[in-house]
């Protein structure tokens, strides 16, 4: 298996030294000691690695092989509707492979979630897919599982054993004869739209040329612009169409601006830290140059502080990212680099320290909280040169980001001061 670089948008196939991005500040708590973990210590939630055995382990049929699994703690916290509106439905109810359900079961997957339950038994049917839905929701799921089950390991090549790379790496592997792709079943595009804009698409249709005439294509993305339509109609052959966007920002994340000068910025900062209730934080900004400035006045500040962006060496982005995600730090600044694809059940707060440009942007940076239904805050620091910006982006993703309170409700973003009680009877109102 190849993997992608986090810095461009993967395709499937198949199926503290400052030089790193580490920066320690002193052990100061940013408002974060009631319940949380310090610096050093783990997530709340435990990000649990497993791979999926090769056989059984010896479980004959008829045993109880649910008794055999080891799975990570069990997640308590209040989940949103965009994950909980389902059909019931069980991963065991798509009869897949057993090592491959004890697999997720292992993953602390209890359920699937709509875009699982409509993906799914699609995919494992042959037919193209072209899927909508919000960040967050478990797209990553909805593609891998059927992918997984497809895989016929007897056989050694290319089918899906699976390659994950970025377009031009791949093509340029399969021109040179080493990525054999003939026999390939299944390319999977996730953040379909990027792959499919003017920077990748000639490479994707390049890629496609080589692959078997019977081969599926599976598109999923949270935005599909007009590009994307042309693609399907030029090369998916009657594909189901999933739509699970109705609304575009995630349910669980709530969204809020502070109007500030530049140079009040940091100063803003250094207040949210303070007061909020941060398990993790994301904090972007819109250049290399920035995010480097920023991570060094957060340390000042007496704040545990990493930062990532495209200009490190993959080597440092790579150790930056396995740390954060680990717990070892509580705040990570770093450019547009981290807004697809990254999934960190641990972060509640994203702070956009430089507002986007886009509604795309905004909408893939925010989402990088609230996660698989959870609970998030997203607060954007506003200049005078965003508020036409503000305007527009609230209005191409018909959302509403609100003014920052004085005091802001922990059960608006902190998962133990939301109880399950306190969800009804907001259900019950709406």
């Amino acid at each position: 298996m190849a993997t992608a670089r986090t810095a461009n948008p993967a395709l499937m196939i198949g199926m503290n030294n400052p030089t790193n991005g580490q920066l320690r500040g002193q052990t100061k708590s940013a408002g974060q000691q009631s319940g949380l973990f310090s610096v050093g210590q783990q997530p709340s939630v435990t990000q649990k690695q497993t791979t999926i055995p090769q056989s059984s382990g010896g479980i004959k049929f008829g045993d109880d092989w649910k008794k055999c699994l080891e799975l990570p703690p069990k997640d308590h916290r209040v989940k949103t509707s965009d994950v909980t509106s389902t059909k019931g439905n069980e991963f065991e109810d798509y009869c897949l492979k057993r090592e491959l359900l004890m697999g997720i079961f292992e993953m602390g997957w209890e359920k699937p979630s709509p875009i699982q339950e409509e993906s799914i038994p699609i995919a494992l049917s042959g037919r193209d897919i072209l899927a909508r839905a919000k960040n967050g929701t478990g797209k990553s799921g909805a593609y891998l599982i059927p992918l997984l089950e497809r895989i016929d390991l007897k056989k050694d090549h290319i089918q899906v054993h699976v390659v994950i790379a970025t377009p031009g790496r791949i093509l340029d592997l399969i021109k040179k004869g080493v990525a054999k792709v003939d026999r390939v079943q299944m390319m999977v595009m996730d953040e379909a739209d990027k792959l499919l804009s003017q920077d990748f698409v000639i490479l994707i249709e390049d890629i496609i040329s080589f692959l078997a005439r019977d081969r599926q294509i599976l598109l999923y993305s949270a935005t599909f612009p007009i590009s994307v339509q042309k693609f399907m109609a030029k090369h998916l052959k009657k594909p189901y169409e999933i739509n699970l966007m109705e609304e575009l920002t995630l349910k669980g994340i709530t969204q809020y601006y502070a109007y500030v000068t530049e140079r009040q910025k940091v100063h803003c900062l250094n207040t949210l830290f303070s007061r909020l209730q941060i398990n993790q934080s994301i904090i972007f900004c819109n250049s290399t140059q920035r995010v480097e400035l920023l991570a060094k006045k957060i340390t000042q500040l007496g704040y545990s502080c990493f930062y990532i962006h495209a200009k490190m060496m993959q080597e440092y982005r790579n150790r930056v990212f396995h740390d954060f995600r680990n717990g070892l730090c509580r705040n990570l600044v770093c450019t547009d680099l981290f807004t697809r694809g990254i999934d960190i059940q641990a972060v509640n707060v994203v702070i956009n320290f430089d507002f986007p440009k886009s509604a795309e942007t905004y909408l893939h940076r925010i989402g990088r909280s609230g996660r698989f239904g959870h609970l998030g805050l997203a607060i954007n620091l506003i200049t005078s040169d965003d508020r036409y910006n503000l305007k527009t982006i609230e209005d191409q993703l018909v959302t509403d980001i609100k003014p920052i309170p004085g005091s802001i409700d922990k059960s608006l973003y902190v998962a133990e001061f939301h109880s399950v009680d306190q969800e009804e009877e907001e259900d019950e109102q709406r």
